[in-house]
Formats: C-alpha cells, structure tokens, sequence
C-alpha cells in the first residue's frame, strides 16, 4: 500500500513550505536568531500548511545544531520527527475536538511541568485549538502565560475568533492563507517527476482549481487522479471525467444560447443536464466559473496571454470569442442569476425546475427593474441593431431594393432563430405615404415631375462640395429652401442613413415619413403614441431635426405625430403643399359599409386594454 502523496511530500524545512513566505521568512529569521517566542497561534483555512509548519518549528527547536532555519536532518531528534519517522516523546500532538475538556487540561498542565526525556524542548502542538472549551482554556491561561522554561505551545485552528482572547493576546499569531493555482501547479508537477507519471498542464490545472487552494486537497485530488491514470499520464479528459467537471461543449452551448436569447437551445442543454444524471449544482457552479472568465475577457483583453485563465489553449480561444458576444452588463446580470441559482439549489428538493427557472431569468432581462437589466437590454439592441446600421448603409435606388434591404435589416435585428420563426416575426414592409397621409398622397401623373423636382431639389440644396466651399457650406433656413414634401419622401432614406449614426434615435424614427411641410414645420407620422412621447422626453426630435439639417442643409421644425392623427390633420388642414382629397369622396356617416365600432372596441384599439367581462344593467 503506498503512502498518501501529501504525506510523503510534507515539507521537512521551513523553505519547503509552498505559498507561505509572509509567515516562514519571519519564523526563519526568529530561530536564527534565537528570539522563539514561548507560543504561537496558527490560523488559517484547511490544508494550507499549519500542522506542517508547526512540525518543522519543534524539529528545527530540537535539532542538535539548533535552534535554526536548517534542521541538519541527521540527528536523532531529526530523524524521529521527519516525515514517516515515529515520532519524539518530547513533541506531543494533540487533537482538541477530543481533548478540549477542563480534565485534559489539567492533566496537560501536570504533565508540561516534568522535563523533556531526550530534547531541548518539551513542545505541545494543540490542533483544532478553537475546540477547547472555556473552561480549559481558563485552566489553561496561567500555564501559556508563564510556562516553564523548558515548554513550547504551538496552536493551529481554522477559526482564530473562537479562540479565548487572553490566550490569543499571550501568542505570537500568524494567519496562513490559501495557496495560488500557479504555485499549487508547479508543486503538483514536481510531484508528478518525481512519481515518474506524465501529466499534462492542463489537467494539473484542473487539479489545482478543484483543489481551491488547499496543498492537501489538491494532492489528494492528485493521488486519485494517478492511481486511475492510464497509460498516457495523467490527462485532462481523465481528471474532468474522475472529478465530475461539466464538459466544455455543454457551457459552450449553455454561453451562446444565452448571448442569443435562444430558448429552445437553452432548455435543451438544461434537458441533456439532467437525462445525463450531471449534478445540477456543479454544473452551475461551472457556469458561473466560465462566466467569471468571460468577464475577466471582457475586461481584460489580453487576459490569456497575462495567464489570467486557468484553461487548456483551445478552450480559452472559446472563452475570448464568447466574450464578444455578451456586452458586460449582460455577463455580470448573467452571473448574478447564476450565482443565485446556485446558493438556491443547495438542498432544493426539485433542482431541475431551480434550472429551469435560472434558464428563464436569463432569457429575460426585461423581467428585471435593476439598472443592470435595463444596461443588459440595451447592449443587446446595439449589437442586434449594429448590423442593421451596416445593412441600411446601402444606397436605396429602386423600391425593389429598398424592400430588400429592409427584409434584411428586420432579420438582422433579431435573435438568430429557426428560419420559420424568422419568417414568422418579420415585421410588415413599411406602408406607403397614401396609406398614411392620403391628403398629402403623390399622384402618379405628377411622378415624373416629383422626380424632376427632387432632383433639383437635390443639386440646389446639397451640392457636391469642393475643398474649399466645404468649410464654407451654410444652412439653408425653411424660409429660404424651396423644397417641397415630395422632395422630403424622395430623400427620407438618406436622412434615415444619417440618422443611423445615433442607434436609439434611428429605432425611434426608423419606420417614420413625412406627411405634411407647412410654414417650415415639417410633420413625421410614427406608428404609435408612445414614440411620439419618447421623442419628445428624450430629444431624438432634434437628433432627427439635426439629421435633416445634415444631409438636407435645411434648418427646420420637427412636429412627431401618430399615423392615424396626421391622416385627420392633413384631411383638415389640406397637408401643406400637398394634394387634398375631395370632401364629397369620403364616405356618409349612414353608408352601411362603414364599420360602426363600439365604446369598449375602440377603448381596446387605442389603449391596448383587454375586456375581462361584462355586466349586465
């Protein structure tokens, strides 16, 4: 039977200690100078080295060269306390879960007062010190106050708080920390050359995150790993399937899917978690982990290269082109949800509909109040909306391609979906300006003419620049310009081009057009109430205005309205320049074929209410 590998590997020298330099110098230093206080405190987190170093702190007091830094290692004192040696009578251990009691302090006190048999010191390592109860620690308190002159205490414990004041005030304290993934990986890998077992980085990487820092745990882990290795060493597929690890395709799946809002591939792999029998919370915990490096991407560019991440080379190439799918505010929102998730699946009696519901708040962002939710739907409009901008930069020259490019940008702005689902949520092409204004409708005999007139329109209001009338160029005001509304209809595409380079604005005013152009106010009919109130609150009116005076050069006023508002302004008002219907062609108020709509109709039409019941007088 071979020896655990932390065992057979426990340092022997102070210098040996891995990651605890803070603490072994200033030890080093005490012994060369004989300045060794008469008890210490060791606090810090399991497996981090306290036992350890207190077993080198009475083999270097005990050594026959010492007190010193450099145990000689040839003594018999030195020999009995080095690794796999029996042990000395003078160097006792005790373990105060099971003897923390007022009895077993006592018995300590009469026993600290005889001399040593064969050493310098008598030296009592108490591990677990936080289990001593108060009464034996109060029985205690005299004997570390002034013991004799021939008695060493050394405490270890992982919780120091627990520990009674007065004797933590009567020790030199020393608080051990966790050990770093770079630190633990080249020990684990000396360890390895010294067992004559290969071993590739990154699996010696995973070891060491599964350590979490503890030299113990991570050896352990290591042992495991070797005794079930193969032939080829110890590899990295090898230690993920031994230590449960969720497989990086699975997390690669699970990052798109939310980056694109894509339901269906998101409660597949939830579905594949749990048919595969994958323990719900490690494979949270190992989602939260790679959005954690996502994050450190984000935020740090060159990350990889600064061995920010503890990952095989292919799958951090995965992690940095992940990262451009995400704005930030969506990772970190993505991250609280799963670290939620997370703390909610322990002891949770049903954990997939725990993964469900984490699936659902990461879908939904819009569920969310929190000023993170709001930062994470609007990156997920720019990005959605920046190859919009890309795809309306195209000139429109015919209605054949204006369609097109429409057709484009509408799929471009969503979520990659089933190309049937695409189909399905395709917005409308936009209606024509009859359809919106018919007062202020084109005729089709005066097409020519309008194409003539903008034309001209367009080399009298915006001509070509040369170097040096460019920095001249000067706005035309509305009074001065002679263009008409039939100019505006022919040149809005442009205007929206322009438009495009603020992305809120150019969503607002997207599906807009002119519908009248009167005394230098220019109307623009929006599909809906609520646009007309955004532009106002917001100012996208003068971004639209400002728009207009770039590609235009004509200073104007914007008036927004809604659709159906600028169809009664203009069948009143007579549109501007525009042509108005005649009165008579509209239909009676007693033509049976005009649709009589109730109250409760036009209440759900205009306000988006939905009728719950109805009672009865």
């Amino acid at each position: 039977m071979s020896l655990a590998l932390y065992r057979t590997y426990r340092p022997a020298r102070l210098a040996d200690v891995v990651g605890q330099e803070h603490i072994t110098t200033p030890l080093a230093r005490a012994l060369d100078n004989d300045r060794v206080h008469h008890a210490y405190l060791f606090s810090g987190p399991r497996g981090c080295g306290k036992t350890s170093t207190a077993r080198i702190m009475a083999r270097s007091l005990n050594c026959e060269q010492g007190p010193t830094s450099e145990p000689c290692g040839a003594c018999q004192s030195c020999v009995d306390l080095a690794a796999g040696g029996p042990g000395s009578i003078d160097v006792i251990e005790l373990d105060a879960a099971s003897h923390g009691g007022v009895d077993d302090t006592r018995d300590l006190r009469e026993r600290a007062m005889f001399a040593p048999a064969s050493s310098r010191y008598k030296i009592y390592i108490i591990d677990e010190a936080h289990m001593v109860s108060t009464a034996g620690f109060n029985a205690l308190l005299k004997l570390v106050e002034e013991p004799p002159e021939h008695v060493r205490f050394i405490f270890a414990t992982t919780d120091p708080d627990k520990v009674l004041t007065t004797i933590r005030s009567r020790t030199h304290n020393y608080a051990f920390r966790l050990v770093g993934t770079k630190d633990l990986q080249q020990l684990l890998a000396s360890i390895c050359e010294a067992e004559g077992v290969s071993a590739e980085p990154s699996a010696l990487a995973l070891v060491a995150r599964a350590g979490a820092g503890s030299v113990r745990d991570s050896l352990s882990i290591l042992g495991q790993v070797i005794a079930g290795s193969g032939t080829d060493g110890v590899t990295y597929a090898e230690v993920a399937g031994q230590l449960g690890v969720t497989e990086s395709a699975v997390l690669d799946a699970t990052i798109e899917a939310i980056a694109n809002r894509d339901g269906a591939a998101l409660f597949d792999v939830v579905e594949g978690v749990v048919d595969s029998g994958h323990e719900p919370r490690r494979f949270v915990s190992d989602l939260l982990e790679r959005m954690r490096d996502v994050i450190v991407v984000q935020s740090v560019p060159d990350a990889v290269q600064r061995g920010l991440l503890d990952t095989p080379d292919d799958e951090a190439r995965q992690i940095v082109a992940q990262a451009e799918l995400l704005g930030p505010a969506e990772a970190s929102r993505a991250a609280d949800v799963i670290s939620r998730s997370l703390g909610e699946l322990k002891g949770a009696t049903a954990p997939r509909l725990r993964l469900e519901i984490m699936a659902a708040r990461l879908l939904v962002p819009a569920a969310e109040n929190s000023d993170v939710g709001a930062l994470a739907r609007i990156e997920h409009l720019e990005r959605a909306l920046a190859s919009g901008v890309r795809g309306a930069e195209a000139p429109a020259t015919t209605e054949t391609t204006t369609e097109a490019t429409t057709e484009t940008t509408t799929e471009a702005t969503m979520p990659r979906k089933s190309k049937a689902a695409t189909k399905t949520l395709a917005a409308p092409p936009p209606p024509k300006i009859s359809e919106v204004a018919p007062s202020t409708a084109i005729d089709a005999d005066d097409a020519q003419a309008g194409a003539d007139s903008a034309d001209s329109a367009d080399t009298s209001v915006a001509p070509a620049p040369d170097a040096e009338s460019e920095t001249t160029t000067s706005t035309t005001t509305a009074a001065d310009s002679d263009i008409t509304l039939e100019g505006f209809v022919t040149m809005w595409p442009a205007v929206m081009d322009t438009l495009s380079r603020t992305r809120v604005a150019w969503m607002l005013f997207n599906d807009s057009r002119p519908v009248s152009w009167s005394d230098g106010v220019l109307a623009v009919a929006v599909d809906s109430p609520g646009k007309v109130a955004n532009a106002a609150s917001s100012g996208h009116d003068e971004k639209l205005r400002a728009a207009i005076a770039d590609t235009l050069k004509v200073d104007l006023r914007i008036d927004v309205v809604v659709a159906s508002t600028a169809n009664a302004s203009a069948s009143g008002n007579g549109g501007g320049s525009s042509s108005t219907k005649d009165p008579a062609d509209a239909p009676s108020v007693d033509d049976v074929n005009v649709d009589d709509i109730s109250g409760v109709d036009l209440v759900m039409r205009e306000m988006g209410a939905t009728q719950i019941g109805e009672i009865e007088h």
